[in-house]
């Protein structure tokens, strides 16, 4: 016989749905990410670990309904107590895991993730079981408990998005995620022990205080601990770091050796000590190839440096740049090693963080002050205005514009989001964006440890209309590095190799390039510019992305 419905008990189970369902995926998304940032490849770790935790919750759904129906309300407690315990310290032991186990880190991370998993596939099977033992609705029973499990899981997805991403570091959500599972919990007892359904206060009262004091000490220093953790990342001290909407950025500075590196999501991006040779030769080919200036387009490049050396041309009068990271502009903007690196190339920039749907307006006035607040004048160079959105989503919108020669300093393809700028469709539609002489160059990875994903780069650029000239430079802090040069009018590869190989000097000062180390970056060995397994990147066949993710950085 089943038992009266206590008071209230379908709004408490409604309100404990809608927060599991919340945290829940919210959870998920933290592991994933957490993959995300240290394995790369996002599609790949979002896929395994979303699909493991489906997996777990399914068993655990499966298990759930062996047990018997004695102290279910002891057992949802359990669970939620459990939850908040695991969920929030996952983080740090994932992270510390990496640094202290190498690669046995995923042993780790994996138990985690599978554990998660099958605590929430506890959850609903346990709470329709204790809506059974007071409700005869079995259908009113089943529409609430779904209903608001499906509705917290979205608004925890906004959530995490909108706000969570944008404010906290990992570490820190995790424990905010494990604060709504112990309120779950705790409201749970405290209502229960009110209805006399379950005994024993002394108890609950102790374990409540011990999860929440767990959870405060963890929740008080996990940016301090997070901080010691991540410092065995990287050879050099950290001296900046933060996680974005986008990415996670550090900063590292060696004071021995002057040497500031930036990453991001744990990947190199420059090196203060040779990114001179990288941005010379991104830059200066293209400059010395095309015969007018006037407009150029920076795609990526949001440390500011590519921008650094096209600000040395005194006929280049329109300078458009675009980054998706407003994060990243604002610190190459204020942080004092970047300013000094980048020579404060985005001081006189109009800074349009503007949705893409008004990208045509100008955008507004935003130069960002330097870290102790001034804001020194200098004299005009160019008219920059710097656009923090999706590249792809930049060109979609039509932009009045054509540009003379554009400048890709994107990151390597190593995700499906990053792949997709590396695609015939993207190559296709900036095509109608440039003027007839126009030139392009493009950084695309190494033709020597990811020689598939630096042919499949060329490959699709040549799919999409464009002739390229392939060329390359070792950077000590990457070793062998490719580039392309592309271009839609006449001119054969040939020719530009030629007219490129006689260049006497360069028409500004440069860093590093000097017309012979351009001439003899055009040289190939036998076989290198050859592949056995060719690929043209496209949206609906992201070939590229396996190119560079499996097959590629084997060669040590």
């Amino acid at each position: 016989m089943q038992r009266k419905m206590p008071r209230f008990l379908p709004i408490l189970l409604a309100f404990c749905m809608f927060t599991t369902g919340a945290s829940g995926l919210v959870n998920e998304y933290v592991l994933a990410t957490i993959t995300t940032y240290i394995l790369g490849n996002s599609i790949e770790q979002f896929s395994m670990v979303i699909a493991s935790m489906m997996l777990m919750m399914g068993v655990s759904g499966f298990v759930q309904s062996k047990m018997s129906d004695d102290n279910l309300l002891q057992k949802f407690i359990a669970v939620e107590v459990i939850m908040a315990l695991l969920g929030g310290f996952a983080p740090l032991a994932i992270y510390a895991a990496y640094g202290y186990l190498e690669n046995s880190f995923q042993i780790v991370h994996y138990f985690f993730v599978l554990s998660v998993g099958f605590l929430i596939g506890f959850e609903i099977p346990l709470v329709m079981r204790i809506i059974d033992q007071h409700k005869i609705k079995l259908k009113t029973n089943l529409t609430l408990v779904y209903a608001m499990d499906y509705v917290g899981a979205f608004v925890g997805a906004v959530i995490w998005v909108e706000y969570l991403l944008k404010n906290y570091p990992l570490t820190e959500i995790s424990f905010i995620v494990a604060g709504f599972n112990f309120i779950v919990a705790s409201i749970t007892i405290i209502y229960f022990l009110k209805q006399k359904l379950i005994l024993k206060p002394t108890a609950y009262v102790i374990l409540l205080a011990v999860t929440s004091t767990l959870l405060i000490l963890g929740f008080a220093s996990n940016r301090d601990i997070s901080s010691l953790l991540e410092q065995r990342f990287y050879e050099d001290p950290i001296v900046h770091k933060e996680t974005t909407k986008y990415q996670h950025l550090v900063i590292t500075h060696n004071s021995t050796s002057g040497d500031t590196r930036l990453y991001i999501n744990g990947n190199t991006q420059f090196s203060s000590l040779d990114e001179e040779r990288y941005h010379d030769f991104l830059v200066h080919p293209l400059m010395a190839a095309t015969a007018s200036r006037d407009n150029l387009l920076i795609l990526g490049g949001g440390d500011g440096l590519a921008l650094r050396e096209v600000n040395k041309y005194s006929d280049v009068r329109n300078i458009t740049l675009v980054d998706l990271d407003p994060d990243m502009v604002k610190i190459a903007s204020t942080n004092k090693m970047l300013i000094e690196l980048n020579n404060n190339a985005f001081k006189n920039s109009n800074i349009a963080t503007l949705p893409y749907q008004v990208i045509d307006s100008g955008g507004k006035q935003g130069v960002y002050l330097s870290e102790d607040g001034s804001e020194e004048k200098s004299k005009w160079v160019a008219s920059v205005t710097v656009y923090n959105i999706d590249a792809d989503l930049f060109l979609r919108n039509k932009p009045k514009q054509k540009w003379d020669a554009v400048i890709i300093d994107l990151p390597d393809p190593s995700g499906i989001e990053i792949s997709k700028l590396y695609s015939k469709q993207f190559y296709q539609n900036l095509k109608r964006y440039l003027t007839a002489d126009a030139y392009i160059s493009i950084q695309s990875t190494s033709p020597y440890h990811a020689k598939d994903a630096y042919l499949a780069i060329g490959n699709t650029l040549r799919s999409a209309g464009f002739n390229v000239l392939p060329y390359r430079q070792n950077i000590p802090s990457f070793g062998d590095w490719g580039y392309y040069l592309a271009w839609t009018a006449p001119e054969k590869a040939i020719d530009l190799k030629h007219r490129l190989s006689q260049l006497e000097r360069f028409p500004v000062n440069t860093n590093f390039i000097t017309p012979e180390l351009l001439a003899s970056s055009f040289a190939f060995g036998k076989g290198e510019l050859h592949t056995n397994n060719p690929c043209i990147n496209t949206l609906m066949e992201p070939c590229l992305l396996t190119a560079y993710t499996d097959r590629s950085w084997q060669v040590e």
